[in-house]
């Protein structure tokens, strides 16, 4: 079975083609960046995988461009699902421009006791990585709400929209639509602003923290947490915002280290681990803070940072079935796939890893540049040995070439 010839370009083909029209040498691309030109050089002939974030980031902002703009936006014909979740992205984006509080009603609300049990659907949906379950639903729900909360039960109307409006933005954050997930994060604030609520203002902050790091703004990611931190403190006694704390510090572990800061990063991991450790295990709104996505949170940060063996120990110590949720165990197995594919002779590990997030959270892989990038780079040196077939098919489903 021989992967198919794809019109993506890959991400290092997308670089060189950039640099190119700028008329750059690859030096003087390289020393924007604060990258060697060797390291440069190999990730534009695709001998180096750049499914690294903080590396991305620093290359896009070198070439003056967004992350996504390197890495575009996979969708695996093949997919149906992943296709139909990209066909409701633009609904969602009308009915995030469209509904916002500061602009009179202009419809009926329904009931807001049938509208909370679709948001509870959706919630699931999402947590399950069905985005396109998850994205259909969501146009009207925004819709729903925002008439909802120009009546009698605005209260409710208000908070449901700030969990929809979360949702919204980590489905679209997922899909790769990260523009248009910092506009849903946006909308979330608006409501959560709206509420009063001090833990909801935090829930709003790490939604817009995450779709912030995730277009590769790492120090305006951090500059939210760090004043979401300080105004939520006060309130750490109020329910669940010790759990809204916890993820906000997690937040703040990535955007430091994403910020060339480590000794900050560990600084953020550290209080996030003796928090976690207080806590347990939790599912309060949706974010699972506890010690097993903590741990999670961390292997992450280490793939990226540099250290993939401290990033491979964490992982081995680490349970992902401790959690009950795909949302977070598929990252889990690709994040580990990506460090240990960095380590000598653990490449059948790292495809094991990759096909084990594959069969747990479909469209959430096939819609991954980083899982596309760690996989070509895999292919390209596995010689039709590690990985053998199931390697290959997996490239296939990608839409993935040597």
């Amino acid at each position: 079975m021989t992967p198919r010839t794809s019109g993506d370009p890959g991400i290092g083909e997308r670089i060189r083609a950039r640099r190119l029209l700028r008329g750059w040498s690859v030096r003087y691309a390289a020393s924007r960046a604060g990258l060697s030109h060797a390291t440069w050089s190999r990730i534009e002939r695709g001998r180096q995988a750049a499914d690294n974030r903080f590396t991305l980031a620093d290359i896009a902002t070198a070439l003056e461009c967004a992350p996504a703009e390197l890495t575009g936006v996979p969708v695996p014909a093949a997919d149906r699902e992943v296709v139909a979740a990209h066909a409701h992205v633009h609904a969602i984006r009308q009915a995030l421009i469209d509904t916002d509080l500061s602009e009179p009603v202009t419809r009926e609300p329904g009931p807001v006791t049938e509208t909370a049990r679709t948001v509870a659907l959706v919630d699931e949906l999402r947590q399950a990585c069905d985005y396109a379950g998850a994205a259909r639903l969501i146009p009207a729900l925004l819709r729903d709400l925002h008439a909802a909360a120009g009546g009698p039960d605005r209260t409710a109307a208000i908070r449901l929209l700030c969990d929809v409006t979360f949702i919204a933005s980590s489905v679209l954050r997922n899909l790769g639509r990260q523009a248009d997930a910092w506009l849903g994060a946006e909308r979330c604030r608006d409501a959560a602003e709206a509420s009063g609520d001090p833990t909801l203002i935090g829930y709003a902050a790490y939604a817009r923290a995450a779709a912030a790091t995730g277009c590769g703004s790492y120090q305006r990611g951090l500059t939210l947490v760090e004043r979401a931190v300080d105004e939520l403190r006060p309130h750490a006694a109020d329910p669940g915002a010790t759990e809204v704390l916890g993820s906000l510090l997690l937040i703040g572990a990535l955007a430091s280290r994403g910020c060339g800061r480590p000794d900050d990063s560990g600084a953020w991991a550290g209080e996030a681990v003796e928090l976690a450790a207080r806590t347990g295990e939790t599912t309060t709104m949706s974010l699972y803070f506890g010690p097993t996505n903590v741990a999670m949170w961390r292997i992450g940060i280490e793939a990226d940072g540099g250290d993939p063996g401290r990033a491979a120990e964490i992982a081995r110590t680490t349970n992902p079935a401790a959690l009950p949720i795909g949302f977070r165990q598929v990252f889990y197995y690709a994040d580990t796939a990506r460090a240990l594919a960095r380590l000598r002779g653990r490449d059948r590990e790292a495809v094991r890893l990759l096909l084990t997030a594959e069969r747990l959270a479909p469209q959430h892989v096939h819609t991954s540049a980083m899982t596309r990038e760690t996989t070509r780079m895999l292919l390209d040196r596995s010689n039709r040995s590690a990985g053998g077939t199931e390697l290959r098919g997996l490239a296939e489903r990608l839409q993935v070439t040597a």
